[in-house]
């Protein structure tokens, strides 16, 4: 008898009361062919991990005009995403229009339509519960299931609605990317919005470190260190955006990445109408710059009163295709990436509770390299001990091989974690479309297929090798903010660990920057 029949039978029981007395017959029934109980948790034994990622050319297609799409369908629920992804950053912002990037982008989907207002189309993108923005950068954001990881030199326009309605919201996409209007008083909203967040740029200490920290490992000329300023977003005129528009957004400039409930072929016949014909191709931009100055290094310190000073310490990392990165990401996530399992937090934080938050991450730089970069955040009159014991788990690194059961546990982490990179739908297909707009799918179509062996190939050898090549603290830039003076005496329960002596002396005061010029200020 079947259990829909058991339960159809059985007046006086709830369905689920039958369900769960079904369940509970089948474990018993099951355990005598089962393995016995483990007595302990660590006397458990697991199959192992099978996983295969997926394949670009399992979900890769060239439409009619050129551009890529990445197709994932997924039909557990009625949902449809398209993320329309650019290569559009601030690195292309003309010199005295610095934001004019971020601005045309912003105002695709916000600034109306040759045919419709913004209200109209707020209005008919809520009457489909659907939501449509663009952004530049902004790491994983997005709908669906999965974001898109781009950076800071790239954009993306994003749908996401109820599959039934596709080709109404692809039709409010196109009309938003090819026919923006630009509307003026949308232009005066977003200039007031950044003028406001301008004057809040010295509110957070976190603000200023990531700033001084851009300012230090880049120099102060490069695109990425080209804020915003009053001056500039007040010269953005409407005819700049336009003009700016008509020469990057276009089909050349365009990867997307299509995840949810829909019929592949459908959905090319879909992306085919809605993007084969463009007003204008665009230009795909070429790579942004790299630095051309060195990496600042020693002591810095941004004087501001609060009781908790931020702290980075930082060097110049790698690219992404460097041959060490494997053996890099294994060293980083002893030292302080990898959580509670890191060497960092357990000093810093479990050991000496001088830190809530501690940790490292390697800069993997898509187009040149980025820093690695050590952070965390204590009293500021702990600080100097704090760094002090940073120093010594770098130098321990350099000085002596990891354990096996470090890089066990590591390169374990990395090789179960892999999976959820790949975790849904939209995950797959944006990771993806990220590849192919910042070219490691035509550089390393198999990254992805060896991950894991290029991590489980990593030694104790090997972390050490990369710790003194990367780690050299003669190098690095120490970036803090707080109040210099209670930063400068230390902790008395800890005397020989002061900032002058971890310094030698040679601590550079940097002053805060005003906020509309980003010029820095006169020292009181």
């Amino acid at each position: 008898m079947s259990v829909t029949t058991m339960i159809r039978r059985a007046p006086g029981r709830t369905a689920l009361a039958w369900i769960a007395a079904f369940a509970l017959c089948t474990m018993f029934a099951a355990r005598g062919t089962a393995d016995p109980i483990a007595a302990r948790p660590e006397q458990l034994k697991f199959p192992p991990l099978t996983y295969a990622p997926p394949k670009a050319a399992d979900y890769r297609v060239k439409l009619g005009n050129g551009i890529i799409a990445y197709l994932v369908p997924d039909r557990d629920l009625p949902l449809t995403t398209v993320h329309v992804l650019m290569r559009v950053g601030p690195d292309l912002d003309p010199a005295g229009k610095e934001g004019l990037a971020a601005m045309t982008v912003y105002l695709l989907t916000r600034g109306g339509t040759s045919t419709r207002t913004a209200t109209q189309i707020e209005d008919r993108v809520a009457f489909l519960g659907a939501q449509l923005e663009s952004q530049q950068g902004g790491g994983g954001g997005g709908f669906g299931g999965g974001g898109v990881p781009i950076g800071a030199s790239e954009s993306r326009a994003t749908l996401n609605l109820l599959s039934k309605d596709v080709d109404e919201g692809l039709a409010l996409l196109a009309d938003c990317l090819q026919h923006p209007a630009f509307q003026d008083d949308r232009i005066t909203l977003r200039r007031d919005q950044q003028m406001q967040a301008m004057k809040q740029r010295n509110d957070e200490s976190a603000q200023i470190e990531d700033r001084e920290f851009g300012f230090l490992m880049r120099g102060d000329g490069h695109w990425s260190n080209r804020y915003p300023t009053e001056t500039s977003i007040k010269s953005i005129t409407r005819d700049d955006l336009v003009a700016f528009h008509k020469r990057y957004v276009g089909a050349k400039n365009f990867i997307l990445a299509v995840s949810g409930d829909f019929d592949r072929a459908a959905m090319v016949r879909k992306l085919e109408a809605t993007f084969g014909k463009w007003p204008s191709a665009g230009e795909r931009p070429a790579a942004p710059a790299a630095p051309t100055t060195a990496a600042a290094s020693g002591y810095f310190m941004v004087d501001k009163a609060v009781n908790q000073g931020r702290v980075s310490v930082a060097i110049t990392g790698i690219q992404r295709d460097d041959p060490d990165l494997y053996a890099m990401r294994v060293m980083n996530d002893i030292l302080g990436g990898g959580g509670f399992t890191s060497r960092l937090v357990n000093r810093i934080r479990s050991d000496e509770g001088l830190a809530y938050q501690v940790g490292s991450r390697l800069g993997e730089g898509v187009y040149y390299p980025e820093p690695w970069r050590l952070i965390f955040q204590s009293k500021v009159r702990s600080v100097a001990f704090a760094l002090q014991i940073a120093f010594g788990e770098i130098g321990r690194m350099r000085d002596s091989l990891v354990t096996n059961d470090e890089i066990e546990t590591s390169k374990n982490g990395f090789a179960e974690a892999f999976p959820t990179q790949f975790a849904t739908a939209g995950a797959i297909a944006g990771q993806l479309a990220v590849d192919e707009l910042t070219g490691r799918y035509a550089k390393h179509p198999s990254y992805w297929a060896e991950y894991r062996d290029k991590i489980r190939a990593v030694t104790a050898a090997d972390v050490q090798r990369v710790a003194r090549r990367l780690l050299d603290p003669a190098k690095m830039a120490v970036v803090m903010v707080g109040d210099a003076k209670e930063m400068t005496l230390g902790d008395p329960k800890h005397a020989s660990a002061t900032l002058a002596s971890l310094s030698s002396g040679g601590m550079k005061h940097l002053p805060l920057r005003d906020p509309m010029t980003m010029k820095p200020m006169p020292t009181p």
